[in-house]
């Protein structure tokens, strides 16, 4: 593609590439990659055509920074009025216009050359220029003798000035040159020839851009997905770890309770087996059925004086009804007062008369709790069973 602008004018296009990306791809300078380019006056060999440098230096210049010096220099010679080219390298300036999604204006400025002041003053300090360059760039200017200018008028070879170039990013230490004008240009056709560039190029690579900024939110939802199933994988095995922790506290209680109930039982057992040794001997020589008969009579005599006593207070406020499980499965249910004590439930039992009932213990099932001897002074309101309960009777 390539544009004449009034005969001295040659705007050079480029090939399109693969991608459909009209463009020239221009490999970097290492040290304008790397950020070295800062003496200021450094030369090289290569000398642009027309360009006429200054050899005759003041014996004490005045030291510029260099990414100031091209702004030091136009703002002197034509004023404030002009796009805002960025002070800073030209990597720089890159990666705000990538960081922007927006294209790079370049404009390499020669002070000597005679079509400089007339395009500078007449084209880039023009009302439309400067609108239009603000709107839909990032600007960067350099001074084309010296620092990164010298070393981007060697990489880009002009052929004329004023020089200026439509430059986009590119992988790796390249960039893409969209478009280049060389020679003086008026304010309307440096719109038309920026305007055109930007619809039949910048589009093109607009569309790549944007499908790079797609997979690269995907990229970051599918790794914050990632990390969320992560955060939830390790918050459920903190969980289960300090249920299973807990159950074995739990088991670990409840053993040391089991054995410190059993050592307990032992011990008050010894000295009741000693004394009663002579009671259980007489009772052995009576026959069978005699002594059958009378626990049954005794048995009967007392559930009945613990009925009448149950059926006398059972609709009174105070009123608590306990149910007892054996593990026969036969159930029974007893009236008790609120202030009654945990012993007489055990005297319920006992009174019940049933075999085998020699050494046991009460327990509820949920929240699990047992009421051995230690809980035998405890009311049946403190011990939470009021104003019902269910009790499971366990043998020792």
């Amino acid at each position: 593609m390539s544009l004449t602008i009034r005969g001295s004018v040659r705007a050079r296009g480029t090939n399109p590439s693969c991608n459909g990306i009209f463009c020239r791809m221009v490999c970097l300078p290492r040290n304008i990659m790397g950020g070295f380019s800062r003496i200021m006056g450094r030369r090289s060999q290569y000398q642009p055509p027309n360009l006429q440098l200054q050899h005759s230096l003041p014996q004490q210049p005045l030291v510029v920074p260099e990414e100031w010096a091209f702004l030091a220099s136009f703002e002197q010679q034509y004023g404030i009025t002009h796009p805002f080219f960025y002070a800073c390298s030209f990597m720089e300036a890159l990666k705000m216009a990538e960081a922007e999604h927006k294209l790079m204006f370049m404009y390499l400025h020669s002070p000597e050359h005679p079509f400089t002041p007339s395009f500078c003053s007449g084209t880039l300090c023009s009302e439309l220029v400067v609108q239009f360059l603000d709107a839909n760039f990032v600007c960067w200017g350099a001074i084309a003798d010296r620092g990164e200018g010298l070393q981007m008028a060697a990489t880009l070879q002009p052929a004329s000035f004023p020089f200026c170039a439509m430059i986009a990013p590119a992988a790796g230490n390249s960039i893409a040159v969209l478009q280049q004008m060389e020679g003086p240009v008026d304010p309307a056709e440096l719109v038309e020839i920026l305007q055109r560039t930007m619809e039949e190029q910048g589009s093109a690579f607009s569309s790549t851009r944007g499908r790079e900024e797609e997979q690269m939110r995907a990229r970051i939802k599918e790794e914050e997905r990632t990390r969320a199933r992560a955060k939830e994988e390790e918050k459920l095995r903190a969980d289960h770890q300090l249920r299973e922790e807990q159950d074995a506290a739990y088991f670990a209680a409840l053993h040391i309770d089991q054995e410190k109930e059993r050592l307990r039982n032992a011990r008050a057992q010894k000295p009741v087996e000693a004394s009663n040794q002579a009671n259980y001997e007489k009772p052995r020589q009576m026959p069978t059925e005699k002594l059958l008969g009378k626990t049954r009579q005794v048995s009967s005599v007392r559930e009945a004086q613990y009925k009448e006593t149950a059926t006398q207070g059972k609709d009174t406020p105070q009123a608590t009804q306990i149910l007892i499980r054996f593990r026969s499965g036969e159930r029974r249910e007893h009236s008790f007062s609120c202030t009654d004590k945990i012993l007489s439930i055990y005297r319920y039992i006992d009174s019940l008369g049933l075999p085998g009932l020699e050494n046991y213990r009460l327990i509820s099932s949920f929240p699990r709790r047992v009421y051995g001897v230690d809980q035998m002074g405890m009311t049946l309101k403190d011990a939470g069973l009021h104003p019902r309960a269910s009790l499971f009777l366990e043998l020792l």
